[in-house]
């Protein structure tokens, strides 16, 4: 929890007291559930809980901002960013029903008024989104194609609509089909942690 104070020591208490349950109640589900390694888990706040809030250094998203969270999981990045910015409402989806189950369980344990979570398929998905946030779900290529019909052409935020995805490594090969609509944004000049060295973000905007 002290990684999280120390990107974001402004946090009130109520924010602070939910990030603090979120390694109780995920080693509770873990138990049951196995939706994070348990090679990953002590560095639960690092690995999943700061990379998730990457995307809020990035952007500041504006009230009642619509997120649709593609691949979720166990609820990232969702859930750490409907933590930080509770006037923004997020749908969590994925394709496997024991995970969304875990995401229920965890929004309801935080009394998280702001997320809503389904298993479905993103390419099944009719309304329409400010973002499309996702940790590495597969290659870009193969997932604008899921997601670009759902993301609206209304603005409201600081930065155009589009997807917001995590992901490591070289990907510059699979950047080279959106050209200028793409900027990366290295998480290593958020956080000096080595784990972000290799860490980016993709802003595809649309």
């Amino acid at each position: 929890m002290d990684i999280i104070l120390k990107y974001f020591p402004k946090l009130d208490n109520r924010k602070v007291e939910q990030f603090r349950l979120l390694e109780e109640l995920y080693a509770e589900w873990n138990q049951k559930i196995n939706v994070i390694s348990r090679r990953d888990f002590s560095s639960l706040y690092e690995k999943h809980v700061l990379h998730s809030l990457s995307i809020a250094k990035f952007v500041r998203f504006a009230g009642n901002t619509q997120v649709l969270d593609v691949g979720t999981g166990g609820g990232f990045p969702g859930i750490p960013l409907a933590i930080f910015f509770p006037e923004v409402q997020f749908h969590l989806v994925d394709s496997i029903g024991k995970k969304i189950r875990v995401v229920n369980g965890v929004a309801e344990s935080l009394e998280l008024k702001n997320v809503t979570a389904e298993q479905i398929r993103a390419e099944q998905i009719k309304k329409r989104y400010d973002f499309v946030i996702s940790r590495a779900v597969t290659r870009l290529p193969e997932f604008v194609p899921w997601v670009k019909n759902s993301i609206s052409q209304k603005q409201k935020n600081a930065i155009p609509n589009g997807i917001l995805y995590l992901k490591g490594g070289d990907i510059h090969a699979e950047l080279k089909p959106f050209k200028n609509r793409v900027f990366v944004q290295k998480l290593s000049e958020y956080f000096e942690e080595e784990f972000f060295e290799t860490k980016k973000l993709v802003h595809l905007s649309f």
